[in-house]
């Protein structure tokens, strides 16, 4: 039953992707729902199903967007090579970064990312040849998704993009789905529930803690390539501090714990954010009345929300439906 409901969250990803095109008019909007998802998932992995808060996940995800920018404009490498190495170069920054902190618990390990995250971001600004310092990565090409130099789906316009980083979207979700499934998963809810338990039944806790990391910083870097391609450009932002903040603040307005509930966060974070920027400049403050609303009353977040008020109608129905065969019996 439980692989079953687990499905079911597949699903509704699923249904997220394709309904994303019928409310919103602009493909751009709806791909940046789906790439700020995808870095919130991995962000849920660590501080859901880890208990690991970490400020780093900006380091990831611009990794992954210099990482895509220079194969493209360097290798004129094709879609899934660029994505592939983006992964893979946030997997590795998160590797580093990983490696040092795990090693500190509490305070200490938060303070460790953000100290990390400084130093990539001035990393960054400093290795001009690299990454174009205050500029960026310009001009970044968006190549078609091709296989064995048959193109399958083109990417020229925003929608046509949109459609190949929506398959992406829900392939990925499925995995990650999969993966905190199996006993790696259920091992970290372990290791985030009672770490000292958890060592003393013999599990390695950093290494564990690692490959969450790991795992983690890969689908971040894929969505930090995902992005550079979007927009054209590799940002100085998309390392920053900032990019962590958003992250981290989409997964808990979304909620810990349950995948698609960092689409929930994402999607609304990105969503409200560009309709509350054109109402007023300083809409940031208002998401900090959200989040201490978050904090006080939806410890769970949007998704804890919504799974509350399905609970409450559940039991109406049943009554209902009890009461009807009471009257069947009695006439």
């Amino acid at each position: 039953m439980k692989h079953i409901a687990h499905f079911r969250y597949t699903l509704l990803a699923a249904a997220v992707a394709l309904l994303l095109p019928l409310c919103l008019g602009s493909g751009t909007l709806a791909t940046e729902v789906l790439v700020f998802a995808l870095a919130a998932l991995g962000c849920n992995l660590l501080l859901g199903y880890t208990g690991l808060m970490s400020f780093g996940q900006g380091i990831f995800f611009g990794v992954g967007s210099y990482t895509a920018g220079v194969v493209l404009l360097q290798l004129k490498a094709p879609l899934l090579a660029t994505l592939a190495m983006a992964a893979l170069g946030g997997a590795m920054a998160a590797l580093l970064v990983g490696w040092f902190s795990i090693r500190q618990r509490g305070t200490y390990f938060v303070m460790l990312t953000l100290a990390f995250a400084q130093m990539f971001y001035f990393l960054a600004y400093t290795m001009k040849d690299v990454t174009g310092g205050d500029n960026g990565l310009l001009d970044i090409p968006r190549p078609p998704l091709a296989l064995f130099g048959l193109t399958l789906l083109p990417t020229t316009s925003s929608w046509q993009y949109y459609t190949v980083v929506a398959i992406l979207f829900v392939l990925v979700f499925w995995l990650l789905q999969r993966v905190v499934d199996s006993v790696l998963g259920r091992t970290l809810l372990a290791v985030r529930d009672n770490e000292a338990r958890a060592s003393a039944v013999g599990y390695d806790i950093r290494l564990l803690k690692l490959a969450a990391f790991v795992i983690s910083g890969a689908v971040t870097g894929l969505a930090g390539g995902l992005h550079a391609m979007m927009t054209g450009v590799a940002p100085l932002s998309n390392i920053e501090y900032h990019t962590s903040e958003s992250i981290l603040i989409m997964t808990v307005i979304g909620g810990t714990g349950n995948l698609f509930a960092s689409v929930l966060g994402a999607s609304f974070y990105v969503l409200a954010g560009n309709w509350l920027s054109t109402l007023w400049p300083r809409w940031l403050m208002l998401l900090g009345l959200l989040l201490i609303a978050v904090s006080l009353y939806m410890q769970k977040g949007l998704f804890g929300l919504a799974m509350k008020l399905v609970n409450a109608v559940r039991p109406a129905k049943r009554d209902s439906a009890v009461e009807v065969a009471a009257k069947e019996k009695h006439s």
